[in-house]
């Protein structure tokens, strides 16, 4: 398995494989870059098709980890891992305490919390053999869970996005096709709801899809046939690498806003959008709502700080959208462009 050489290695500055074959543990932390901070991000949990992929997503992610902080203007560096295996059955306390004493071995480099596939619960389970793990807090009203912040930062960058693009000041009647409605996903379609959007989503899971669609009055559709849907906004809210050339034969969207990460499947994709005429938010400004409600719970702050801290994205976005259609770039490069020049400060 090659690394120095891979597509989407970026001079990142530790990749540590671990393994314990006791727990059947097999994860890749990897720490980006942690130039204005030590390396923040989750830890996700899936059934990877192959080693391979699991190795781009952590690498890929990362880097993402990298650039939302500098963009959200946080003190935090850019790191991720990612576990091999079924969170539904894979998972167990042996496996969680083995990859918080991997963690621990870092010494800060890294510092973990929930993401696809763990839980306030997961992070409870890895503190017990760290002091690096992130998104607890007994007491508060969702235990230190970030999904609620991430979506109210999807939220509002949606807003601004339609804003801009539809020149629509409000959301009612928008319709939204949300892909993954799980805790990000379905917080987002509350806040959708309550603003009037019309809701169309699909999940791979049917139980996320019955909720949202008994308790918000969503419509529903299978997984495949949620690009194809006729769509204000696109909000892809699962895994990434989504948007491809496939997919935007298929999209009827006029803007793509949503939580997940990674959402193109490679950069270039982001110009193919732009000659289409549809409005990209990219991920890692639209999604940051999550990592800076970590942040906050790490160092400090008001529910009112942190509340105008994430609605400072729809700032962030407007400047990207009007900086990319001053200079005739796209979304994703103008951001990439910011992020690299804070990075250098």
């Amino acid at each position: 398995m090659s690394v120095f050489s891979h597509l989407e290695f970026d001079d990142h500055e530790q990749l540590v494989f671990v393994r314990d074959k006791e727990s059947g543990l097999k994860a890749i932390i990897a720490v980006h870059n942690t130039h204005l901070g030590p390396a923040l991000g989750g830890c996700r949990m899936w059934p990877y098709e192959s080693d391979e992929a699991a190795l781009t997503d952590v690498l890929r992610l990362s880097k993402g980890m990298t650039y939302k902080s500098a963009i959200a203007g946080l003190p935090l560096g850019g790191g991720k891992c990612v576990i091999i295996g079924d969170p539904r059955k894979d998972k167990s306390p042996q496996l969680l305490r083995a990859l918080g004493r991997a963690i621990e071995g870092l010494s800060g480099a890294y510092i973990t919390a929930e993401d696809s596939g763990t839980s306030v619960a997961d992070m409870v389970t890895i503190g017990e053999c760290t002091q690096y793990a992130s998104g607890v807090m007994v007491g508060s009203e969702h235990g230190g869970d970030p999904s609620p912040s991430t979506a109210y930062g999807v939220f509002v960058g949606l807003q601004a996005s339609v804003a801009y693009q539809l020149n629509r000041t409000d959301l009612t009647g928008v319709k939204v096709a949300v892909q993954g409605v799980g805790n990000v996903g379905f917080h987002l379609c509350k806040y959708l709801k309550a603003a009037g959007a019309e809701l169309i989503v699909t999940d791979i899971f049917p139980e996320n899809v019955q909720r949202v669609v008994s308790e918000l009055g969503a419509a529903a559709v299978a997984p495949d046939e949620i690009y194809a849907v006729q769509a204000d906004v696109f909000a892809p809210c699962a895994m990434g690498g989504i948007i491809n050339t496939q997919s935007l034969r298929q999209l009827q969207a006029k803007v793509i806003a949503g939580a997940a990460n990674n959402q193109l499947s490679r950069p270039e994709i982001s110009q193919q959008l732009q000659a289409q005429g549809v409005l990209y938010a990219p991920d890692y400004v639209i999604n940051a709502g999550g990592i800076i409600d970590i942040a906050y719970q790490r160092n400090g702050g008001s529910a009112a700080q942190l509340k105008t801290h994430i609605e400072a994205i729809g700032t962030s976005l407007e400047q990207i959208f009007q900086r990319a259609e001053q200079s005739g770039c796209c979304t994703q490069l103008v951001a990439d462009q910011i992020a690299a020049e804070r990075l250098s400060q």
